[in-house]
């Protein structure tokens, strides 16, 4: 099972799992946070081909580029059973895949466990983060290798820079559990030179507010790591394609700032939470719609003045436009064929087409509608964390203008064989329509 899924500076670990056995995991490690980005620059065209010569990629600073050593040499040096698959060394974090071929010991036969390995790794790469200090002006050290302008680059800010405040901000405590009570039987830019010339011009970043480890000296890595296991070959495809695509990912959020962050509650919908429990309890079997089911969702929920609300990833605007939901129901499948054809016909004409895209026939027509390039508004079924990372293919619709993910739902760890309840589904279709003020038999008419 994913025993990790990352957040900002989670570092969870999974409890019934023996760290010393066999197995891929994909590692995240952050630099401290006051030291901003000291590991390199990305540049390039963010729309350029893989491999191509302005495809995105990081031009590593003298200290991304020790770091880069200790990972490919150290570790397997000192555990020849652990081999360091993909990685990519980003500005201010890294990714790795770590094989572990066989049980992990050290060189004297003592069992170990991956935290322990990684413990070593950091530990080596502050060593050289001293050593690289104490030899050069702390400026020295962040001088990234010399790199060509891509000839379609254009200066963007450093990547260091975050998304305004209000884009980011954390979200508001939400209403308490009785207001959903129930009472028995209720642009293509990209970095270029004088992104790098901004990163060289640092002085004294990496001594001024540094995190010290037990020696005194300032460390490079934050405390802890985060990981996640693929259990299948489709899984670790998926890891491999996060880890090179995480450039090009950076690129694309400097571009389209505005787009591709986590915005809370940016949505506050005409629907209130009591109209929600009284649709639930018409809609729902009286055991999918008990008391305590009704306050579990209730407990779950953005709520904002007693009205549902919602986070959102991707173009906003897109609600700012005509909208339809797509909400497929088992009684109306004899219809289906009807309803998808006044769905993309509708789509054609401009209008937004918002659905959970739970239902087979909701995802057949989202995905014809989004095949055909117009514009969608997915309900989300799990909150965003604060480094929400959605699919390569979803994060391109969203740069295009094309995607917007929404949720009612406050994030929660929810392992991917848990199913989602009727009581969740049909909460999600009640937000669709009242995200679009209109019912979802507007087909029939």
């Amino acid at each position: 099972m994913i025993n990790q899924i990352t957040q900002h500076r989670m570092t969870r670990r999974a409890v019934a799992h023996d760290y010393t056995l066999p197995g891929i995991y994909h590692i995240t490690l952050h630099v401290i946070d006051e030291l901003g980005q000291p590991l390199g620059v990305v540049v390039g065209n963010p729309v350029a081909a893989e491999g191509a010569t302005d495809a995105p990629r990081v031009v590593l600073t003298t200290v991304g580029r020790m770091v880069e050593k200790e990972l490919l040499e150290s570790i397997h040096q000192h555990y020849p059973m652990v081999e360091v698959r993909d990685y990519v060394i980003m500005p201010d974090h890294l990714h790795f895949l770590l094989m572990v071929k066989e049980r992990i010991v050290s060189g004297n036969g003592h069992r170990q466990a991956l935290g322990q390995v990684i413990a070593g790794f950091k530990v080596g790469c502050n060593r050289g983060y001293w050593q690289l200090m104490q030899r050069e002006e702390p400026s020295a050290t962040l001088k990234a290798e010399s790199t060509p302008a891509s000839p379609l680059a254009s200066a963007v800010a450093p990547a260091s820079a975050v998304a305004p405040a209000s884009a980011v901000a954390p979200a508001s405590a939400v209403a308490p559990a009785s207001a959903f009570a129930v009472a028995p039987a209720s642009a293509s830019a990209v970095a270029s030179a004088s992104a790098v010339s901004s990163l060289e011009s640092v002085s004294g970043g990496f001594t001024v507010g540094a995190r010290r480890s037990p020696s005194g000296r300032p460390s490079l890595f934050a405390p802890g790591f985060c990981d996640v296991m693929p259990v299948d070959a489709a899984q670790l495809a998926t890891q491999r394609q996060y880890i090179r695509n995480n450039p090009r990912t950076r690129l694309l959020r400097e571009a389209h700032r505005a787009w591709l962050y986590t915005r809370r509650r940016t949505v506050t919908t005409a629907l209130t939470a009591s109209a929600l429990r009284g649709f639930l309890q018409r809609e729902c079997l009286p055991q999918q719609a008990s008391p305590e089911v009704l306050s579990s969702i209730g407990r779950q929920l953005l709520i904002t003045d007693g009205h549902i609300a919602c986070d959102t990833y991707g173009d906003s605007s897109l609600l700012e436009r005509p909208m339809l939901p797509v909400v497929c129901h088992r009684k109306d499948k004899a219809l289906f064929a009807q309803q998808k054809a006044r769905c993309l016909e509708a789509a054609a004409r401009g209008i937004v087409l918002v659905s959970g895209r739970i239902a087979k026939g909701e995802q057949e027509i989202i995905d014809e509608a989004v095949h055909n390039g117009f514009p969608v508004v997915i309900v989300h079924d799990n909150g965003f964390p604060d480094r929400y990372h959605p699919s390569q293919e979803r994060l391109d619709q969203c740069a295009a203008g094309r995607l917007l993910l929404v949720t009612p739902w406050q994030y929660r760890y929810r392992p991917k064989s848990e199913a989602i309840s009727v009581t969740e589904c049909k909460t999600m279709n009640c937000v669709a329509q009242a995200l679009c003020r209109t019912k979802d038999t507007w087909w029939k008419e």
